[in-house]
């Protein structure tokens, strides 16, 4: 028997990698005879640019940029085994994990570490970008990652803006004179699996400032700054960007991304299933085993494990499941299209208890899996 294993990671306690292998580990001890798969995945999300290395054989980058508030901080992204692509998750310079609670504020973030990131990937030969924008502090639109890339915005009175939120009602003129590179001259796909415009009630700041520290006040003076800025962006590019679905993402870098790099964006799900060659895979195993933190009645809602099943569905592969937390009742289990879903859990445990256990409790779950496999047909 031959067994794909595609997990996404168990958030705060192991990556996907680590994951896998743990499964890998019980069902090659209940089973030593099956062909084990493994095909780490992620959701487009935290994670995504390890994954997308770990698949094309490539490197994580290290160094030091700048973060949200324009303070060092150390952060990573991927290089392609072949040198050609990058792959970066701007909550890794520009994340609001870098900040505390008290520090959180959207009107001075700033995206432009982001952008260095960028930079740093260009100058080591990099011609593909894969930009994740998730988990954002921001809501500059993008401004502080050109600034990063050579983009300077002066004010009426010429002077050189910061490049922050609070700025973006600011900005008269956008100086591409010293732009390191301009739209299109790389191939940048974002991964953005939300379809927000830039502003308005459903836009950027309105719905998604608020969780980076912005009070009603600054909401309002964010969603001002985007709608000036839309405008700028507009007779720069010759090209309305605010009413794209995903403008609005990561504080308004989907619509900077896609003016600034010529970028495209993409549903996180698909791109990386895309480029981890899930789809190759399926057609020689028999059975797939998934997993991920929690299964409830959000996982047909886009989730990852939706993503494997509809896929391994059309090749005829059935589809198990493991997860930290099984919240879904069973006749959602079956909309999910899963073949059956199992807790890892043994006992009573707090999630702080039960995560520096969540590798063992895989494995042995996986371990009894196989065991009810190899078992063959049972009726």
């Amino acid at each position: 028997m031959k067994i794909l294993i595609a997990c996404d990671s168990f958030k705060d306690a192991l990556p996907a990698v680590e994951a896998c292998q743990a499964i890998a580990r019980g069902v090659q001890r209940a089973l030593p005879a099956a062909e084990l798969i493994l095909s780490p995945l992620a959701d487009g999300g935290e994670g995504t640019a390890d994954i997308l290395t770990y698949h094309s054989q490539g490197q994580r980058i290290e160094l030091e940029v700048n973060g949200p508030l324009f303070q060092p901080v150390k952060a990573s992204y991927g290089l392609s085994g072949d040198g050609q692509a990058a792959f970066i998750e701007m909550a890794a310079a520009s994340g609001l994990p870098l900040l505390k609670q008290e520090s959180r504020n959207p009107l001075l973030t700033t995206t432009f570490g982001t952008g260095e990131l960028i930079r740093d990937a260009v100058g080591r030969g990099a011609k593909h970008i894969l930009l994740g924008i998730g988990g954002s502090a921001t809501n500059d639109a993008g401004m502080g990652m050109a600034a990063a890339l050579g983009y300077r915005f002066l004010s009426e009175e010429g002077e050189v803006l910061p490049a922050t939120g609070a700025n973006l009602a600011r900005v008269d003129v956008i100086d591409n004179s010293h732009a390191l590179f301009g739209p299109g001259e790389l191939r940048v796909e974002v991964l953005c699996d939300v379809d927000n415009p830039l502003y308005g009630e459903q836009g950027a700041a309105y719905v998604y400032a608020p969780q980076k520290g912005a009070d009603e006040a600054a909401v309002q003076e964010l969603d001002n700054g985007l709608r000036h800025f839309a405008r700028k962006l507009k007779d720069k590019f010759g090209q309305d960007f605010a009413d794209t679905p995903g403008a609005g993402a990561a504080g308004g870098l989907g619509a900077g991304a896609m003016a600034f790099l010529g970028a495209t964006l993409r549903p996180g799900i698909e791109t990386v299933m895309e480029l981890s060659g899930f789809d190759a895979l399926l057609p020689a195993a028999g059975l797939v085993i998934t997993g991920e933190g929690m299964i409830d009645n959000q996982t047909l809602r886009g989730k990852l494990i939706h993503g494997i099943v509809r896929r391994a569905q059309a090749q005829s592969v059935p589809v198990i499941a493991l997860c930290g937390a099984l919240l879904a009742k069973p006749e959602e289990i079956e909309a999910i299209g899963l073949k059956a879903a199992f807790c890892i859990q043994n006992r009573p445990l707090s999630l702080a208890e039960a995560l520096p256990e969540t590798a063992l409790h895989l494995e042995r779950t996986a371990d009894q899996v196989g065991r009810i496999l190899g078992l063959g047909p049972l009726f």
